[in-house]
C-alpha cells in the first residue's frame, strides 16, 4: 500500500496535498463540495492586522492556459479570522492541519499577525506572504519578497514573534530567486513555498484598456507549471529547507513530477476554480500514479530526490 504521508518541518500531513493560499477561502466555502478531512492541509487565504478591502472590480481575468487575479488579498482581518473562522474548522475539522497566510505592507504588521494567529490551536504553520509593497523603507514600488534584505528583515520579524514554523511564500518576479531563498533561511524560516504568481496583463480591444481595474494581475494555472518546476529545482539545489511547491497542477502525475523538481508537498490553486472536486481526485489518484512509476513512500521518493541533488 502505498504511503503518501509527509513531514514539514515536524508538522505531519496524511497526504502532500494542500489548497494554495487564496483559491479556498478559509476552508468553510468549499466544504459543502470536499471532505476536507481528506486534504493533507488548508492554507487559508492570506490574513492581515487590519480588514483589507482588496481591489476595484473587475479583478480577474481570463487567460491561455489559466487566470490572472488582482484580488488585492481582501480579507475580514486577524481578530475576525481567530473569532470566526478558525474556529469552525476547528469545531468541524479538528484534526485538519492550517497553515495561516499572513500579508502585510510593514514588519510591525508580519510580526503581529504572525504572533497572534500562531496561538490558534488548529493553526500549525505560518505561511509569509512576502510579496507585499513595502512601506517600512518608502513604498518605492519594490515588494517586500524581491530584495533579500528586506526579505530577510520580514521574516526575522514573523519568526520572533510566532511560535509555529515559519513558511515563506517566494515570487519569482525576480532575477535570482536563490538569493530570497537564502535570505529567508538565514532570517529562519522552516522552509519554502513557491511559486507565487508571475505578474502580466490582458486588454480589451473594444476599450484599448486593461482589463483588469488594477492594470496587472496574477498569473496563475497549468501555463506557469514549467516555471515552477525550474525555480523549485533551482531552490533545492541550494538549501535542504523543506519546499511546498505550487504552480499549474491540476493531476497526480503533475504533483510527482513537482516533487520529483524538489518539494516535499503540494499546493493547488487555479484547478480548485475550474473544478472544485480538483484536491480530492488529485489524492484518490496518487497512489494509483506512485505505483505505475514504482514509488511506495513520498517520503522516501523525497530522500532519494534530495540525495541526488547533493550529487549534482
Amino acid at each position: 500500500m502505498s504511503n503518501m504521508s509527509v513531514n514539514l518541518a515536524g508538522v505531519e500531513l496524511k497526504n502532500p496535498v494542500m489548497t494554495a493560499s487564496g483559491t479556498f477561502g478559509s476552508g468553510q466555502e468549499y466544504s459543502e463540495f470536499v471532505n476536507l478531512n481528506n486534504l493533507g492541509a488548508v492554507v487559508t487565504k492570506g490574513v492581515a492586522n487590519v480588514p483589507w478591502p482588496g481591489n476595484p472590480v473587475p479583478r480577474v481575468a481570463e487567460t491561455t492556459g489559466g487566470m490572472l487575479n488582482a484580488i488585492g488579498l481582501q480579507n475580514p482581518g486577524v481578530d475576525a479570522v481567530l473569532s470566526e473562522k478558525l474556529p469552525w474548522l476547528e469545531q468541524h475539522f479538528p484534526d485538519l492541519p492550517i497553515i495561516a497566510n499572513v500579508a502585510g505592507f510593514s514588519n510591525e504588521e508580519y510580526a503581529y499577525v504572525s504572533g497572534k494567529i500562531s496561538k490558534a490551536p488548529n493553526v500549525k504553520a505560518i505561511e509569509l506572504n512576502i510579496s507585499c509593497p513595502n512601506v517600512d523603507h518608502g513604498n518605492n514600488g519594490l515588494l517586500i519578497g524581491q530584495v533579500p534584505e528586506l526579505a530577510y528583515e520580514a521574516v526575522k520579524a514573523a519568526v520572533t514573534a510566532s511560535s509555529l514554523p515559519v513558511y515563506v511564500k517566494l515570487t519569482p518576479s525576480v532575477a535570482d530567486i536563490t538569493l530570497l531563498a537564502k535570505a529567508a533561511e538565514d532570517a529562519g524560516a522552516s522552509g519554502l513555498t513557491m511559486i507565487n504568481t508571475l505578474v502580466g496583463m490582458r486588454f480589451n480591444l473594444k476599450t484599448r484598456q486593461p482589463i483588469l481595474a488594477n492594470g496587472t494581475g496574477g498569473m496563475s494555472g497549468p501555463a506557469v507549471f514549467p516555471v515552477a518546476l525550474k525555480l523549485i529545482r533551482q531552490v533545492a539545489q541550494m538549501t535542504n529547507l523543506p519546499i511546498i511547491g505550487m504552480g499549474g497542477v491540476d493531476s497526480a502525475d503533475k504533483a510527482l513530477e513537482m516533487m520529483i523538481a524538489g518539494a516535499a508537498a503540494i499546493g493547488v490553486g487555479t484547478a480548485n476554480f475550474t473544478d472544485p472536486f480538483a484536491c480530492p481526485k488529485i489524492i484518490q489518484d496518487l497512489p494509483k500514479r506512485m505505483e505505475v512509476y514504482g514509488i511506495d513512500c513520498l517520503e522516501q521518493l523525497r530522500k532519494e530526490i534530495r540525495t541526488s541533488l547533493s550529487q549534482d
